[in-house]
This record gives structure tokens, C-alpha cells and sequence, in this order.
């Protein structure tokens, strides 16, 4: 299926929000790299093109650009910020440094009656940041609307179907923007919302068909909803010739063997017991994303050796989920910002060939997807789980010893948490659900006072936070008496721990987990 979207990616922190808010249109689309030749465009037939913002300034030498010819292709047209200015650069409209650049909330003021902002207010606010502006818009555009300090905040060229906006209406302070994408999908360029997640399934299943062709493939199997739902997708495609493969690493959470291994007992499972071999591999290594890499190319490993013994194996099959790739920096223009075992971690040269069904789906698209391939509601909002485990929750080296004491404490996270009525399906939990919770052990000591002998134990910090895909996060409000039974239970039953904090922190700036 050919997107009705693309959104050319300029490397701006923010732009999956872009196609997440599209995508909440019930509109399909893709982020794909801004410099797309027209030509690929043209073969991908989209029915609309969306330039994101970046960080880059059009006069910068090596700044991103988009192919020009792509505003002759006769598809509606975009720009949002950065994009809005490259439009106005290459079209023969005129940028310059702005007198005085515009960050946050600012009140914009429609000039002229016109389609993409029609449904929205006169004055309205919205979010800016951007240090150029449009001085002059290149002919055959018209000013749409401006700020008390940008004369160019919208334009337009109606004949073309090419418009430009220099705020974000992605994000959710600006209260309108999503009135005016609606605008521009269905209105200007004349798409049906129709997209759904459900609609994904027999694409996906297509896909996995013709990749595995007549052999037998591997899905990596963690008991989390993004390779849960991989799995029912591969299982419908190709049925007993797929093999699921449970890497035991040593470095799960309590009781997650066995809960994964009960959760899928229709498929031909096999758990592969390589704890002392991840952890002799990561002996010595404090660098988080060596530690990433190392167990990324372990995993391989392990998969490689199962795939020969079976011996007709040639396809690998993994959950990867779009929060991931962004993560690992596979976005165009995009900063690594930890490599994810299944993208960044990978080794260079593989024997199997890897097969991502869900690699443009983000977290909550995925638990639709689930729930429409009919899996156990207690599979579909179990919390994420990274791959890596445990092991991107200890700050330091990963020690045996480390890493019972993480999960320790973990287990006593979670227990409470599901005491609390805190997890589980919105539909269950009497407040807004924890989306993950967990604890990280640090690599330092304080000193603590118990049974009135001084101690130098480590501390346990608690990790919550309130998400719908894990791309951006507040740390969740737990209420004061869970947060205190978990840090006395934690104290009182974890060894070597005499201090519990609590991470305040959202979202940017810190990511979810601690490495």
C-alpha cells in the first residue's frame, strides 16, 4: 500500500509527532528523508507531502533540502516551520534572520479568508520556535496570517496546493493545529480518513509471506506486546513454520520466563538459557551503549545458533516499533540517542535476514493491532520491557549480584503498582494507569543508619511515567502512600540497599529508562 502521506523529515526533534497526529486523522503516512528525490515521490504516488520543521537554518552551508521538483508534481504541498521556510527559499520567496526570534506560545491573526485555516479562530495561539522568517513570500503565494512579531505565520498559493505554517501544530499547545491538519488532509488534498490500525494486519501478513517465502523463520519472542503482537502477525502468515525464540539473558525480571512461557503455549517455543554467556560478555563494561551493542550482537548470536540447528531458517523476525528507530538515530538527519539491542545494536554482517513488521507503528498503534489480532488483554498492556533487560537499569558494570538486586526491587515496583490498582488496561484501573514502572540501581554509595549500625549501601531510584507511545513522558504522580510502602518494602527486603529516591524528571529531557 502506497501512503497517502509522506513527511519529509528535516531532522526536528518532534517530527514522529507529526505522523502521529496524522495518523490520529485515520490517515496512513510515513516519516521518510527530506532529501527524497521527486522522482521516488512520483513512484510512491502519495496523495500529500508534508515538510517538517528542523534545526537548521536555509543560509547554513549543508542545510537540509527537499528536491524543487517536488512542488511540480501536482501534490498538495506543506511546510510546517523549518519546511515552510525551505518552500519559501526554493520557490523564490525571500528568508532572513528574524529581528527577534519567536519561542512559545505566541497569538497568531488570520489576514485573509482562506481553506486551511478556515475552521480555526480569527486570533488564535499558537507554539513557535524558530530563529528565520519569511520576509517575502515567493510569488504566487499570498500572506494567510501573522504575529505581532512575523508577518509570514501562513501562506498559501491555492492554484499549486502548496501552504506553509511557521508554527508547530503538532504539538498540543497549539490548541487549533489539529483543526487545521484536518483542514489541509481532507479538505485541501482530499483524503478519506480510513486508516486504521486493524487495516494493518493483512498488509503486514503479506509482507511477512513474501519475505519468508516457502522457508521457516524465528520471531524473537520477550513477552512484550510489541514481539507479542509480531508473533500473532507471523504465526497468521506462516504458521508451524514459524519458530519463536526466548533468549533467557539473565537479565529478566522475576518470573519472566515462566510468564512468557505460559502466555504462548500454541507456539513451538524455545527458551535458550544464556545468561553466563551475557554476562561474561559484559564483564568490566560501564559505557551504556557498549553495553547496547554488546547484547545486541549476543542476541544475533543466539538466534544464529538456534536458525542452524533447525537448519532452513533464513529470516528473523522482530518487534521493532518506530520509538525505537528514532531512538537509535535511523532517522534522517536524526542523533543517536541510545541504540536499541534490535536496531543500533545489530551487528554489521548477519546470515539471517531481518524482518521488522511493526517498524512504522508506535506503542499505542501497536496495542490497537493487538487487540484486533484478539491476543489476552494481560499480553496487550503488559508494561514495556526493554530488550537489553535489566542491564540498562544498572548504572555501572552488570554484576550477578547487580542485577538480583534490581530485580529485586523491581518485582517489589510492580507488586505494589498492581496492588494499587496503578496497571493494567485504562478500562480497569480506577485513575489514569501507570504506563511503566521500575527501579534502576545506581552506581554509587551513601551512608544509612539500620539497627543502629551504620551502613554504605546503594540507592534504588523508582522510574514511573505517564505515556501513550514512549516518545515523549511525564513522571506519573504516584500517591504518597504507595511510594512510601515500596520504599520501606525495598529497604527492609533488598540486601545491600538503604535508600530509595523517586525521578521527577519528564521526557525530553531524560529518557524513560536510565541507559
Amino acid at each position: 500500500m502506497n501512503p497517502p502521506v509522506l513527511v519529509l523529515d528535516f531532522g526536528a526533534q518532534y517530527n514522529q509527532l507529526i505522523a502521529r497526529r496524522i495518523r490520529e486523522l485515520e490517515v496512513y503516512c510515513e516519516l521518510v528523508p527530506g532529501d527524497l528525490p521527486a522522482s521516488e515521490i512520483a513512484r510512491r504516488q502519495p496523495r500529500a507531502l508534508v515538510l517538517s520543521g528542523g534545526p537548521a537554518s536555509v543560509f547554513e552551508p549543508g542545510a537540509p533540502r527537499c528536491d524543487p521538483q517536488l512542488f511540480d508534481l501536482g501534490i498538495p504541498v506543506l511546510g510546517i516551520c523549518y519546511g515552510m521556510q525551505l518552500m519559501a527559499h526554493l520557490l523564490g520567496g525571500e528568508v532572513i534572520p528574524a529581528e527577534q526570534p519567536e519561542y512559545g506560545r505566541r497569538w497568531m491573526t488570520q489576514v485573509v479568508d482562506n481553506p486551511l485555516l478556515a475552521d480555526v479562530p480569527q486570533t488564535s495561539p499558537v507554539w513557535m520556535s524558530h530563529g528565520d522568517r519569511v520576509r517575502q513570500v515567493p510569488p504566487g503565494f499570498e500572506v494567510l496570517a501573522r504575529t505581532e512579531t512575523t508577518p509570514v505565520a501562513a501562506m498559501g498559493d491555492r492554484r499549486r496546493n502548496l501552504w506553509g505554517v511557521q508554527y508547530h501544530p503538532e504539538v498540543h499547545h497549539t490548541p487549533h493545529g489539529m483543526t487545521m491538519l484536518r483542514a489541509f488532509l481532507y479538505q485541501l488534498a482530499h483524503i478519506a480518513p480510513h486508516w486504521r490500525p486493524a487495516a494493518f494486519i493483512p498488509e503486514a501478513v503479506a509482507k511477512i509471506q513474501e519475505a519468508v517465502g516457502d522457508g521457516r523463520a524465528l520471531i524473537a519472542l520477550s513477552g512484550g506486546v510489541d514481539s507479542a503482537v509480531a508473533a500473532a502477525l507471523a504465526e497468521r502468515a506462516i504458521g508451524q513454520r514459524l519458530t519463536a525464540v526466548l533468549v533467557d539473558h539473565g537479565l529478566m525480571r522475576a518470573g519472566e520466563v515462566e510468564a512468557v512461557t505460559a502466555a504462548f503455549p500454541h507456539l513451538d517455543l524455545r527458551v535458550v538459557r544464556a545468561g553466563p554467556r551475557f554476562l561474561a560478555a559484559l564483564k568490566g563494561v560501564t559505557d551504556p551503549e557498549t553495553k547496547r551493542k554488546i547484547i545486541g550482537a549476543r542476541f544475533i548470536e543466539e538466534f544464529e545458533a538456534v536458525a542452524a540447528e533447525i537448519g532452513t531458517v533464513e529470516v528473523l523476525i522482530q518487534g521493532t516499533v518506530y520509538p525505537d528507530v528514532i531512538e537509535s538515530g535511523h532517522g534522517s538527519g536524526a542523533r543517536t540517542i541510545k541504540s536499541h539491542h534490535n536496531v543500533g545494536g545489530l551487528p554489521e554482517r548477519m546470515r539471517l535476514r531481518v524482518v521488522e513488521p511493526l517498524r512504522w507503528l508506535f506503542k499505542d498503534e501497536v496495542r490497537r493491532v493487538g487487540e484486533a489480532l484478539g491476543l489476552p488483554a494481560a499480553v496487550v498492556w503488559r508494561q514495556p520491557f526493554p530488550g537489553p533487560g535489566l542491564a540498562v537499569r544498572i548504572v555501572g558494570e552488570v554484576t550477578a549480584e547487580a542485577v538480583e538486586t534490581v530485580r529485586r526491587a523491581d518485582a517489589i515496583v510492580r507488586e505494589e503498582l498492581d496492588r494499587a490498582g496503578l496497571t493494567g488496561p485504562p478500562e480497569t484501573t480506577e485513575a489514569e494507569p501507570v504506563w511503566q514502572a521500575f527501579a534502576v540501581l545506581l552506581d554509587i554509595r551513601s551512608v544509612g543508619v539500620m539497627g543502629d549500625q551504620r551502613t554504605y549501601g546503594r540507592p534504588i531510584v523508582i522510574r514511573a511515567v505517564e505515556s501513550e507511545d514512549g516518545m515523549t513522558a511525564d513522571w506519573a504522580r504516584l500517591p504518597h502512600d504507595v511510594l512510601d510502602r515500596i520504599a520501606q518494602r525495598v529497604v527492609a527486603e533488598v540486601p545491600g540497599v538503604n535508600r530509595v529516591v523517586y525521578d521527577v524528571t519528564s521526557k525530553p529531557p531524560a529518557t524513560i529508562e536510565w541507559e
